[in-house]
């Protein structure tokens, strides 16, 4: 009786004291917690603090840049200039983002919009006017109050802002430091509670180890295996008995099939998960009508598989037991099934390149002996016009021919690209008007962009030939009329978006979107939209390759594409490129010249097929040079020996037959004499000039079938032989002749 009282009067102490501890240790937790969100929210004022600090320096430097140039005419330093005016418009949206809980500091910062833009419009002008009308006109400008009194205005909120945000910060850490203060000692008080709780429950647990400790060791060691090995599983198990109730189950098993916390207990009937399950959106489970009439074996495993509308690929494997119960297998197969259709897009991929690479290169030979000789012909006959229309004709049709070899080559991802960085706010404004143009006036054209737009990474001839595609589409979306927008944006694809997206590289990109509000696209056609030869145009309308072309050259240049589309609803195409990282390069347009530039120069043309050898002889012979030819690199290794001081420029084909391939042939003829000029030329390129869908840097190609104009220019832009005046628009004509393509 003694032992018992005793016994009863130690738990009774021991739950007083893991109450207390209990109690001080919630204490402290909420102390600490609180301590936490109150250094956060300092570390949010330091922040705010810092983006608004730095949005005044920005101000204060597009000034100081303005001014340095306004009174130097100097343009270094339109650098600082430049560098600070692109960085107000971010630090300002940043600066957004971080007061969007201050009513008040949101306030200001929208009332400081205007005033910056306003203040940065009277910087442009002064800049402009410098630019244009010399200092005097730019000290007009400056000397007006506006400038001043909008710099004023800005400051005198900025310094609001910033002693705002002092006050806050100043009052949230004085209350971290009280915070800190109370949690100090409740720690120093739980500690001591916890000690004493600690001595007293190990005098009571040696008691009871010493009377079952065997028994209890081997219970919790099997119990921990038992629970270790199903929580170590990447499958979701569950184990039903007898009576098809819940009797044990891993955390995979509840978050492969969405289920609440509340569920997940021992009794809980199999009947109750397979309503849950049923529900829209959730993969469901066998009912037990068909787990009793399913299979003529009861002992057998059954397999099926489930897909939930969030995309997620479950199989689910039902293992009868001795008993009478059941092991229920969850596995996710998600990514196993995004990688197979990954496999089966390189698969495709890997058959058209094949395909296509095995017919390009002799198809454009043929192509290049016909246009060849057309254009060579057309040139002749100047006075028959029924002549000329027909040649045209047949040119037409021989281009037509290449463009569609081209547009293969592109959505195998097997074209030449020559990347670089490109400002699309600088670069896409100047299709507008083209586009208005080429798309008629039924189809109104809008242009958006985003400030501080980022450079993209890709081929600039490329991007545009991609945009005419998408927009001549929209255009044919749209029969009765329709609005066309092209936007322009900055996106970071994150990883969560590429889980969804196999092929997608987390990152930064440019996004080019081509929206329309034509009749849109059903799911099946959308499924399939990409595919090559696969189009919804009526016969002779259309090859389905334009849209296949545009996904071949995205993808080549490491980006991304997305197509959203309705019927009756329009439909939206994003174009995602690589972020470019550095100096954004010039894009110059150059219009055609009158007369074609000609030359004395001596060219060695490379070529193993005769008849295309014939006609790029003629061409430049034609156009004065002196031509020297070679059926292969033997051959022309054999004539440059004997011609090394007259030679000025190797024509050659990449793909020869015999040892000496075009890319040796050069560099064996440059070893000799550096200073000879190379031009490749060829139908389909391979590994030696491209490396990784690029060309190498310095690389001169150009693509067969060529027209004689493009032969020219080729060859007088490598020998430095200026080109005539333009005669008129070249982007009209480039235009003009893709839309025809």
């Amino acid at each position: 009786m003694t032992r018992y009282l005793v016994s009863r009067a130690n738990l009774l102490v021991f739950g007083v004291l893991v109450a207390i501890l209990a109690l001080v240790g919630a204490v402290t937790w909420e102390r600490l917690n609180a301590s936490r969100v109150a250094r956060e929210w300092s570390q949010h004022s330091y922040r705010v603090l810092g983006t608004t600090k730095d949005l005044a320096i920005a101000l204060r430097d597009a000034e100081r840049g303005q001014r340095g140039y306004v009174l130097t005419g100097r343009d270094e330093y339109l650098g600082p200039y430049d560098a600070a005016r692109d960085r107000i418009g971010v630090l300002q949206g940043e600066l957004q983002k971080l007061t969007a809980d201050n009513a008040v500091q949101q306030d200001r910062i929208r009332a400081l919009a205007p005033v910056v833009q306003h203040k940065l419009e009277e910087l442009a002008q002064s800049v402009q006017a410098r630019r244009d009308g010399g200092l005097e006109a730019a000290l007009r400008i400056v000397n007006t109050d506006t400038g001043r009194n909008d710099m004023r205005e800005a400051e005198a909120v900025v310094a609001s802002v910033l002693a705002d945000e002092q006050r806050l910060l100043d009052e949230r850490l004085a209350q971290n430091d009280t915070r800190a203060y109370l949690v100090r000692w409740l720690v120093i008080g739980g500690s001591a509670l916890a000690v004493l709780t600690l001595l007293w429950a190990a005098r009571l647990l040696n008691q009871a180890w010493s009377r079952s400790y065997r028994t209890e060791a081997e219970q919790r060691a099997l119990a921990l295996r038992l629970r270790t090995t199903l929580d170590s599983l990447s499958q979701g198990v569950a184990v039903f008995g007898p009576d098809r109730r819940l009797a044990n189950w891993n955390e995979c098993f509840q978050v492969l099939l969405d289920l609440p916390k509340a569920m997940l207990r021992p009794a809980t009937t199999y009947g109750a998960f397979v309503e849950h399950t049923a529900e829209p959106g959730r993969p469901a489970l066998e009912t037990e009508d068909q787990i009793r009439h399913g299979s003529r074996n009861p002992r057998e495993a059954i397999t099926y598989e489930r897909r939930g509308t969030d995309g997620h690929h479950l199989e689910i494997r039902r293992t009868p037991m001795p008993d009478g119960g059941f092991v229920l297998t969850v596995s996710d197969m998600t990514k196993r099934a995004q990688a197979e259709g990954v496999l089966r897009e390189a698969q495709k991929m890997q058959a058209i390149g094949q395909l296509t690479g095995g017919i390009a290169h002799d198809f454009n030979n043929l192509l290049q002996v016909i246009l060849g000789n057309l254009e060579f012909v057309r040139a002749k006959l100047t006075d028959d016009a029924r002549l000329q229309q027909r040649i045209e004709r047949a040119a037409w049709a021989a281009q037509r021919g290449a463009t569609l070899t081209g547009q293969l080559l592109a959505f195998a991802r097997k074209q030449p690209l020559a990347p670089a960085a490109i400002d699309l706010a600088a670069t896409m404004p100047d299709l507008i008007p083209l586009l208005r143009r080429t798309l008629g006036e039924h189809i109104e054209v809008r242009y958006v962009e985003t400030a501080g737009l980022w450079p993209a990474m890709a081929d600039p001839a490329q991007l545009e030939s991609a945009v005419l595609n998408l927009a001549l589409n929209a255009r044919d979306a749209m029969p009765g009329g329709g609005r066309l927008t092209i936007e322009l944006g900055n996106t970071v694809l994150d990883h969560e978006y590429a889980r969804h997206h196999a092929e997608v590289t987390p990152g930064d990109y440019a996004m080019v979107a081509v929206s329309d509000t034509g009749h849109g696209m059903t799911p099946e056609v959308l499924a399939r939209v990409f595919e090559p030869f696969f189009t919804t145009k009526p016969d002779g309308k259309g090859t389905g390759l334009g849209l296949a072309m545009v996904f071949g050259f995205v993808k080549q240049s490491g980006g991304h594409v997305k197509i959203y589309s309705e019927p009756g609803e329009g439909t939206t195409v994003k174009l995602y490129l690589p972020r470019a990282v550095g100096a954004v390069a010039a894009q110059v347009r150059t219009g055609a010249p009158v007369d074609l530039p000609r030359g004395s120069a001596t060219v060695l043309v490379v070529e193993d097929e005769a008849a295309v050898r014939e006609i790029a002889c003629a061409i430049l012979a034609d156009l004065g040079y002196r031509v020297l030819e070679a059926a292969d690199g033997e051959e022309a290794l054999r004539v440059f020996g004997a011609n090394a001081a007259a030679v000025d420029l190797l024509l050659t084909d990449v793909v020869l037959p015999g040892k000496v391939r075009g890319r040796e042939l050069s560099e064996r003829i440059r070893a000799l004499r550096p200073e000879v000029k190379v031009v490749y030329m060829s139908g389909y390129t391979e590994n030696s000039i491209v490396h990784h869908g690029r060309l190498d840097d310095g690389v001169r190609l150009i693509g067969k079938p060529f027209k004689r104009e493009q032969l020219a220019l080729k060859v007088a832009d490598a020998l430095g032989i200026p080109a005539a005046p333009a005669a008129h628009d070249g982007n009209v004509v480039a235009l003009r002749s893709k839309r025809d393509a």
